[in-house]
C-alpha cells in the first residue's frame, strides 16, 4: 500500500490533479497535524498531511518561541518527544519530572525557548522518518459525505483526497465545518453552562486606573502583573473630550450587553516575531506603504499617562518579549501592542482571500507600530533607542524576507459535541471522561474588543488567571469527537468542543499536540475495528496512550 501511495503523491505533483487513496487524512500541517500524521503512521498506517501552506509546526514554528508549556509533567507522548529533541540541540536537558520553575509570571519560555527554523526543522525530520506524505499548498475546495461519513475532500488545484478517516488538526476547523459539523463562535455566556467567566467580562485588573505600582527588575510589580498589562483611563476620543469629534483608530464604539452576557467575538490575534539584535543576521523592519502615524495617536495617550504615573518606560510596556538563543527574541504583544483587536472576529468562517486581506491588516498595522515606536519624537527616547536595536533575523522565515507565515489564530471555531469542555473541568469541580490528556496552563484570554466603557478606553474580554489552585486536568475522549449522526469518521483536536473560557486553557500548543496524538491512536483502532470513531473500544485506547507515554491522570489533593 506504501509504495501505491507515493506513486499516487508524486503523479500529483507533475499532474494537474490526481485521486489519493490513504487510510488516514490529517488535515492541517499543525504542530498537532504533524504529531498526529507520526502517530498513525508509527501505528503502521499510509498517512497523507494535508497543509494549505507551505510550512509544517504552524504556531510552535511560526513565531511562538517562547512555549506556553504549563506544567511540564502533565506533557507526555510525541510533544515531550519533540520538545526533548529540539532544546537537545541547544545542550539543554529537559527535566520532565519537575514544575516549570517561574520567575514571577505563568509558565512561558525558560528552558522551552527555541528558534522558529529549529522547530520547523525537526517537524520536517519527524515526518520524514516516520514515512509520512505531504501534500503543500492543499487548499480545502470541497467535503464530499454519504451519510454521516466523509468518504473524500478535495483541493482547490482539483486533488481528491479518499481516506476511512480524518482528523482536522487546523486551528480554525476548516474541514469539521464544511464537514456539516455543529460549531460555535458565540462567548456563550455564563448561564449556559454555568460558568463565571464567560460572555463579556471587564476582569477588575485591567480596570483602567489611574495608579500603578512600579515594576521590579523583571517588569511586573508586586502579585505578577507585568508593566505590558497597564490600563490608564484613556480619553478614546479625537478631541479629547469631545464625542461628538468621533474616536480615535483601533477604538469600538459598543456598549452591547452586560457582564456574563453572551457575546459575538474571538480573541484577539497578532504576530508573534522573532526579532535580532545581531547586526550581522539583521534585516531593518520597513513600515507599511499606508503607514499613518495617526493611526497610533492612542498610543501617545498611553505613554503619556504612564508618564504621569512615574513609569521609566522601556520596550517591554509594548511587547513583553522572551530571550531566545542567538541573540533572538520572543516578541509577544501588550495593553497597546501587536493584538489588533476586532479584526480577529472575521478570519473563522472568511473565505482564503479574505483571510489573506485580514493577515496582511494585522501585518500593516505591527509593522507601523514598530516603526511609530522607533522614530516617532513623541515615544520617550529609551523606547525609541531600543525598539532601533531589534530588527527581522535574515535566518528566519525565509520566504518572507523574516516575517512570520503563521498569524497567531488563538481562538476560532470550537465544535458543539456531546462532551463540552467548561471551566468546570479546567477548575476541577468536574473530571472529563475517558481521558486522552491533560492540560495545565491557565484561563488566558486575550482582549476581544477595545471599547469605549464610562467615557474611557476599555479592553473587554481581557483574562489572565489561575484555575482557582487546581492542577492539570483531564480532557475527555468525546470533546474530540463530533456527534455520531454527524460524522463518523472525523476528529477534531485543535477547534474542539469547548466553552470560550475553557478554551481559553485548553489552547496552548503542547496540549493540542497532545490531543493530536491520541485522535491519530483512535483513528487507527476506529479502522481496525471497523467501528464509527465515537464507538470504538476507550480501554484499547487508553492500553496505547499509556503504552506511547500519554499522562492521563493526574493525582487530585485531598
Amino acid at each position: 500500500m506504501k509504495p501505491l501511495l507515493l506513486f499516487i503523491c508524486v503523479f500529483s505533483s507533475i499532474a494537474t490533479a490526481a485521486v489519493i487513496d490513504t487510510d488516514i487524512c490529517v488535515y492541517g500541517g499543525t504542530s498537532g497535524g504533524v504529531v498526529a500524521a507520526v502517530q498513525a503512521a508509527r501505528m503502521g498506517k499510509n498517512v497523507l498531511l494535508a497543509e494549505a501552506g507551505q510550512h509544517l509546526g504552524g504556531m510552535t514554528s511560526g513565531g511562538l518561541s517562547a512555549v506556553d508549556i504549563g506544567d511540564p509533567r502533565s506533557v507526555g507522548g510525541i510533544a515531550r518527544e519533540y520538545f526533548t529533541r529540539l532544546v537537545g540541540q541547544y545542550g539543554k536537558k529537559l527535566d520532565w519530572s519537575q514544575p516549570f520553575k517561574s520567575a514571577g509570571g505563568p509558565a512561558t519560555g525558560g528552558a522551552f525557548a527555541i528558534e522558529p527554523h529549529q522547530a520547523e526543522r525537526v517537524f520536517e525530520e519527524m515526518v520524514n522518518e516516520a514515512g509520512v506524505r505531504v501534500l503543500r499548498g492543499a487548499k480545502l475546495a470541497e467535503v464530499n459525505k454519504v451519510g454521516p461519513r466523509i468518504e473524500s475532500i478535495s483541493f482547490a488545484n482539483g486533488d481528491i483526497v479518499r481516506a476511512k478517516v480524518f482528523i482536522d488538526t487546523t486551528y480554525e476547523g476548516d474541514l469539521m465545518a464544511r464537514a456539516g459539523v455543529t460549531f460555535t463562535l458565540l462567548r456563550e455566556g455564563n448561564a449556559k453552562y454555568g460558568e463565571s467567566l464567560n460572555g463579556i467580562q471587564y476582569d477588575a485588573k485591567f480596570k483602567p486606573r489611574s495608579e500603578h505600582l512600579m515594576p521590579g527588575a523583571n517588569g511586573r510589580v508586586k502579585g505578577g502583573q507585568g508593566v505590558w498589562d497597564r490600563d490608564f483611563p484613556l480619553d478614546p476620543y479625537v478631541v479629547i473630550g469631545c464625542p461628538e469629534s468621533g474616536v480615535l483608530p483601533l477604538i469600538e464604539v459598543d456598549s452591547t450587553g452586560k457582564p456574563g452576557d453572551p457575546a459575538p467575538g474571538v480573541q484577539a490575534y497578532c504576530y508573534r516575531l522573532c526579532l535580532t539584535t545581531n547586526r550581522d543576521n539583521r534585516i531593518p523592519i520597513t513600515p507599511p506603504a499606508n503607514y499613518d502615524p495617526k493611526m497610533y495617536e492612542i498610543m501617545v495617550r498611553f505613554m503619556d499617562a504612564c508618564l504621569q504615573n512615574g513609569d521609566e518606560m522601556d520596550l517591554r510596556w509594548f511587547s513583553k518579549y522572551d530571550p531566545l538563543p542567538n541573540e533572538k527574541w520572543d516578541f509577544n504583544t501588550a495593553t497597546f501592542g501587536a493584538n489588533l483587536p476586532g479584526a480577529s472576529h472575521a478570519w473563522p468562517t472568511a473565505s482564503d482571500a479574505e483571510r489573506v486581506r485580514i493577515a496582511k491588516q494585522h501585518e500593516d498595522y505591527h509593522r507601523g507600530l514598530l516603526h511609530f515606536l522607533a522614530t516617532d519624537k513623541r515615544v520617550p527616547e529609551k523606547v525609541r533607542k531600543e525598539m532601533q536595536r531589534f530588527g527581522l533575523p535574515k535566518d528566519e522565515f525565509r520566504d518572507s524576507g523574516g516575517w512570520p507565515h503563521q498569524l497567531y489564530i488563538r481562538e476560532a471555531r470550537r465544535m458543539a459535541s456531546d462532551l463540552v469542555m467548561t471551566e468546570h473541568h479546567t477548575f476541577g469541580r468536574e473530571i472529563a471522561p475517558k481521558s486522552i490528556g491533560l492540560g495545565s496552563y491557565g484561563t488566558d484570554v486575550h482582549e476581544i474588543r477595545r471599547i469605549v466603557r464610562n467615557g474611557v478606553v476599555c479592553r473587554e474580554g481581557k483574562l489572565a488567571g489561575s484555575r482557582g489552585g487546581f492542577g492539570p486536568y483531564q480532557i475527555g475522549y468525546d470533546a474530540i469527537v463530533p456527534k455520531k449522526s454527524e460524522c463518523e469518521n472525523l476528529l477534531v483536536t485543535f477547534a474542539l468542543s469547548a466553552s470560550h473560557t475553557a478554551f481559553a486553557s485548553l489552547r496552548m500548543e503542547p496540549v493540542l499536540m497532545i490531543t493530536s496524538q491520541s485522535a491519530a491512536a483512535a483513528a487507527v483502532i476506529a479502522i481496525d475495528e471497523k467501528a464509527a470513531v465515537q464507538l470504538i473500544d476507550y480501554q484499547r485506547l487508553r492500553s496505547h496512550l499509556v503504552s506511547a507515554r500519554q499522562v492521563l491522570e493526574w493525582p487530585v489533593a485531598k
